[in-house]
């Protein structure tokens, strides 16, 4: 498939209707809608943080439905074991006696998977989902099984309650493409939310893409056009979070204990691609990496403790790794 093929305009105007039908249902999050359908298209994951209550199984289940596809939820809790999302083998008994063991998928074999509070589950289990997560296989026993395409998983932690949590660690974080935050609807937004919850009135959406569109789409991800100055200039935004480089801002210098990874980079040119491509164009442009990135970055920033004494927050060094690198290399 070129880059400029009808097919091309039919994936295109599909990925636009998605975000069409799910803004049918949830009320003032365009930036969150417009994240999670990035995160999908380019074939990643999402984590999302935001206080319980604002929507975030309802979005994942609109999204299964306007897609077609499979969906299921798994509820993070510290007593939760990996055979509890993954599957196990279980002895069975046929009609003529003889015993074997069958393997008994668990809820993780789903296109569209919501993992709430995804820091409430003990280490070995978050292991056993994020693994399943970047290999899209599982593997119990001796033996494994793959997952079904399209996969895709979004994990919600909440951002204020830390009793009997276990804070995913940084390497596992850097398996998510996008780290969206979900902050409290405004008075307006909220008044809607409960016209629509409080009353009768539900919304309805319609089919408007299925799963072999959406793989389609995941592949023509990797075939849009970017320049190769717009693809440096992604390199240079992330070499910038790194302290130790000469060329990185003094905040970073500062507060930065590690940066972002060469994952982060390549999440981040996807992401541009996908963003460009829901903005109707075939080509990344500078806005569309500046426009993804706080997203692909936040959490592949790793501070230190004069950060958390200071107050600051690695959106604050995204925004000043923005501001600090040009688009044109200095000579």
């Amino acid at each position: 498939m070129t880059i400029s093929s009808p097919d091309t305009e039919r994936l295109q105007t599909e990925a636009i209707a998605i975000e069409h039908e799910l803004s049918k249902v949830i009320v003032g999050y365009p930036d969150i809608l417009r994240g999670v359908l990035i995160t999908l298209l380019a074939g990643g994951h999402a984590l999302l943080e935001g206080a319980p209550g604002l929507g975030k199984t309802l979005l994942v289940r609109t999204l299964a439905d306007v897609l077609d596809l499979t969906y299921s939820r798994i509820q993070c809790t510290p007593d939760l074991m990996p055979s509890d999302i993954l599957g196990t083998n279980v002895l069975m008994a046929s009609d003529t006696g003889e015993r074997r063991f069958e393997f008994q998928p668990g809820p993780v074999f789903a296109n569209l998977i919501l993992v709430d509070e995804v820091n409430r589950a003990a280490p070995k289990t978050q292991s056993a989902m994020l693994e399943a997560m970047q290999e899209r296989t599982v593997t119990v026993g001796t033996r494994g099984y793959p997952l079904p395409r399209p996969f895709f998983v979004i994990a919600t932690q909440n951002p204020i309650e830390m009793t009997g949590t276990y804070p995913l660690p940084e390497a596992q974080l850097d398996r998510f493409l996008f780290k969206l935050k979900v902050e409290f609807p405004s008075a307006h937004n909220l008044t809607e939310i409960l016209t629509r919850t409080t009353t009768s009135w539900e919304p309805t959406v319609e089919h408007v893409s299925d799963g072999e569109s959406l793989i389609a789409t995941q592949r023509l991800a990797r075939d849009l056009l970017i320049a190769s100055h717009v693809m440096d200039y992604a390199a240079r935004l992330v070499m910038a979070t790194h302290p130790r480089l000469p060329n990185s801002p003094e905040a970073v210098r500062q507060y930065v204990r590690y940066g972002a990874s060469p994952r982060a980079a390549q999440g981040l040119v996807l992401a541009a691609k996908m963003n460009a491509f829901l903005s109707g164009r075939l080509n990344v442009s500078f806005d569309d990496v500046r426009s993804v990135a706080p997203a692909a970055l936040r959490h592949r920033i790793i501070l230190n403790v004069e950060a958390e004494v200071a107050g600051t927050e690695p959106d604050a060094i995204v925004d000043t790794v923005l501001r600090h690198v040009p688009e044109e290399p200095r000579g």
